[in-house]
């Protein structure tokens, strides 16, 4: 395809295509996967590799698209907005996809190492992960983040399971809890989704905007009520305390690549919150408990880290971690704190998914142990030692390495903010739309 014609698809097409195209290759993964002909199966990981790689690509050009500034709308069936599906480019979105693009490509490169071999359906999995992620960075509509969300939680499920042998009974016990508290959050999501639309009509977040501001009195307590269990719902996602029990377990028993891309899930409740704080309820409605429970995640996090007795779950740990950093960037609601957030995010995903496929490394150099305790290595120690040693120079923010420049920035950003505008105790919990 030549420029022009590649501009003009971008610019007709460019919001949907992150999301078709790992639909039409997970589609075509399963049909291969399934086949009986060894010949056609062999085709699996090259047809899983070229969209995730071909996705990779997609993103950087979407990207260099939406770096102007503008919001590019996309109609899905050409339906108007508010009534049909409505997808939005803008950069936080073109920047999510190549974030979730990039840690794809590198999960997917370890996995056909060997790992993906392991079980059934990896690939198709893999894909359909991938496109619940972008249609999640890229809905303009509540309900459609909804139904992303299911899309990615119902293919994270496979790829929990995904592996045979060692670990196997940990990544049931962790599955069980993990599908019975997302299916809880789901449930809460539909509830708040209902009374949302009860009394506003609409679930389109630029909608909303205009809407909420302007409800009868009797409404805008049953919107508040919504806008909150919408927060709780994506502080599960993101692993606010006190909801992120499920967490460590989960993510210390996936396997190598799974949990690389699982850096990104996380992400997602992050951005959720982003969004509905800036564009949709405005920041008051999470203020100030919200910088109060990321402070709190944070320490806990840095306390189980230090508890840890596996280096996976330590990592686990320091994903928690790093989601009360972002959160706390979201809770205090400047634009100074916002942009450290975003800065702070690209490198603690990065560093999160690096950090997982090192753990694996390092445990089948020790014979397959990742307990915290000495032991001697196998062959290529000096190669892993010199990469333990960079990993966790990056996960500590070492200056001048970009984590220890997020956490300054957003440090110098919170600086002249006191700590709850309204009080550490506020008199209502529920304030009133601004």
């Amino acid at each position: 395809m030549n420029g022009p014609a590649l501009d003009t698809l971008l610019a007709t097409h460019g919001p949907v295509l992150p999301v078709v195209l790992p639909l039409l290759a997970g589609a075509l993964l399963l049909l291969l996967e399934s086949a009986r002909s060894q010949a056609l199966q062999r085709w699996v990981p090259w047809v899983s590799a070229t969209a995730t790689f071909a996705l990779l690509a997609l993103a950087a050009l979407l990207l260099r698209q939406a770096s102007g500034g503008e919001v590019q709308a996309y109609l899905v069936g050409n339906w108007p907005a508010p009534f049909g599906i409505s997808l939005a480019l803008d950069r936080l979105g073109a920047l999510m996809v190549l974030l979730t693009a990039a840690v794809a490509c590198t999960a997917l490169v370890y996995a056909l190492g060997g790992m993906a071999a392991r079980g059934l359906h990896f690939h198709a999995l893999f894909q359909f992960q991938l496109m619940g992620l972008n249609g999640a960075f890229l809905t303009a509509d509540l309900f459609n983040l909804f139904v992303f969300f299911e899309v990615l939680l119902a293919a994270s499920y496979g790829l929990l399971l995904h592996g045979r042998g060692a670990g196997q009974r940990q990544r049931l016990q962790a599955a069980v809890h993990y599908v019975t508290f997302n299916l809880a959050g789901s449930s809460l999501f539909l509830i708040a989704l209902g009374l949302l639309y009860g009394v506003t009509g609409t679930l389109n977040m630029a909608d909303l905007a205009h809407k909420l501001p302007v409800l009868p009195p009797g409404d805008v307590r049953l919107a508040q009520v919504a806008a909150l269990l919408l927060l709780t719902v994506f502080a599960v996602k993101a692993a606010l305390l006190p909801l992120y029990f499920w967490l460590p377990d989960t993510y210390a028993a996936a396997s190598a690549p799974v949990g690389a891309l699982f850096a990104i899930m996380t992400k997602v409740g992050v951005y959720a919150v982003l969004r509905v704080t800036t564009l949709v309820f405005g920041a008051e409605v999470a203020a100030p408990f919200l910088s109060l429970l990321a402070l709190a995640t944070l320490a806990l996090a840095a306390v189980g880290a230090l508890a840890a007795t596996r280096l996976r779950g330590l990592v686990a740990y320091l994903v928690v971690a790093s989601a009360g950093t972002l959160l706390l960037a979201a809770g205090l609601g400047s634009e100074g704190t916002l942009a450290a957030g975003l800065f702070y995010l690209i490198n603690s995903t990065l560093v999160a998914a690096a950090w997982f496929l090192l753990a694996d490394r390092i445990a089948a150099a020790r014979g397959g142990s990742d307990l915290l305790q000495p032991r001697p290595l196998g062959g290529g120690w000096a190669v892993l030692g010199a990469a333990f040693f960079v990993a966790a120079v990056a996960v500590a923010g070492v200056p001048p390495l970009a984590g220890f420049m997020g956490k300054a920035l957003l440090l110098q950003a919170a600086g002249p903010l006191p700590m709850g505008r309204r009080g550490w105790w506020p008199a209502c919990w529920l304030p009133a739309w601004p």
